[in-house]
Order: C-alpha cells, then sequence, then structure tokens
C-alpha cells in the first residue's frame, strides 16, 4: 500500500493500531504517556484538531504546520519512545504498531467535521461506551473552558458554534443507535 504524501497545510486523518491488533493501550496510564508524547513531539510541528485513544488503536485529526519530513521524524520518535516504554512496562519485545502509521488527507471542510464526529464516537462504536464521558478523545476538551493544545476555537468556528459542535455529534450519535427492521 502506498503511503499519503503529508503536505504542509494540509489536513490528515492519521491513525494505527496494534500489530495483530494487539492491545497498545493497557491503562489510563498509558493513554496520558502517549499524550503527553505526541505534545512533546508534535509540538508546533502539527495543529491537532481531535483524537480518540482505544485500546487497540487511535486516531488523529491534524493539520501540518511543517514539512513532511519533519512532521514524519516527528511521528516516529512519538510511536518509538512509546513502543519502548510499553514494551518495558509490560516486559514485550518486538514492534507494537503496524509498519506505518496510517494517513489519509482529508479534501474539504465537511469531511473534516465528519471525521472529527468519527473520531469522537469511536468509544460508542466499538464498545458501546458514552462518548460524551469517555475521558481519552478531545470531546471533552471542546465543552471546556481550560487551555488546551487542541485548537478548540477553529473548529467550534467550523461547525458554526458551541451548540452546533454538540448537534452534529448527537446527531451522528443518534444514527448509530438506530436500528433497522426489513419487512
Amino acid at each position: 500500500m502506498k503511503l499519503e504524501v503529508l503536505e504542509k497545510d494540509c489536513y490528515y486523518h492519521i491513525y494505527n493500531r496494534g500489530i495483530n491488533g494487539t492491545t497498545i493501550f493497557e491503562n489510563d496510564t498509558n493513554k496520558l504517556y502517549f499524550l503527553k508524547q505526541l505534545a512533546k513531539y508534535s509540538k508546533d510541528k502539527i495543529s491537532i484538531f481531535a483524537y480518540c485513544l482505544m485500546n487497540n488503536h487511535f486516531h488523529l485529526v491534524i493539520r501540518l504546520n511543517s514539512e513532511e519530513k519533519e512532521v514524519t521524524q516527528a511521528f516516529s520518535n512519538l510511536f518509538n519512545s512509546y513502543a519502548k516504554a510499553f514494551n518495558k512496562q509490560v516486559n514485550r519485545t518486538g514492534s507494537l504498531f503496524e509498519k506505518h502509521f496510517k494517513r489519509i488527507k482529508l479534501k474539504d471542510e465537511n469531511y473534516l467535521k465528519q471525521l472529527i464526529v468519527y473520531a469522537h464516537l469511536n468509544p460508542k462504536h466499538h464498545f458501546d461506551l458514552d462518548f460524551k464521558s469517555f475521558q481519552f478523545s478531545s470531546y471533552q476538551t471542546y465543552l471546556s473552558d481550560k487551555e488546551t493544545k487542541i485548537e478548540r476555537n477553529e473548529i467550534i468556528n467550523l461547525f458554526g458554534d458551541l451548540e452546533n459542535f454538540i448537534f452534529y455529534h448527537n446527531q451522528k450519535n443518534d444514527f448509530l443507535n438506530e436500528t433497522y427492521t426489513f419487512e
């Protein structure tokens, strides 16, 4: 599979999972460490618009602020540092993530909005968890007034306002909850 070329000032869905679907986050401490390393290695290189950390995979919605080589190296450093720490903690060796992180270039603002909601609804989709209270997605960050590295104002403006941001998430959540009967 040929990997999407990363371009400065473009938006991307970045995601990966554990090799063979293995767990990459065994506990909250692992997830907090991953977010800390993400902030450390990506500082000024990307803008983060959404994230969700599940037990065996993650989703990031980002914009590149630097050239591809610099961003790719930052992600490599992030994944290597996290894998080494995780492997040491659980007494394992070898690759933790699938070979390359996946990346999809977002073509327009509508796709960007859909992807942000998709990332936030991941807990509901995979584990029937309440996405609104899921600790390891950026959804709650948008509802908070606390300082954040998430590009909150830019995305709230993309949705129109905070009410529309919440409404859009609830509409998509309702769609996931619908059951269809076929006659």
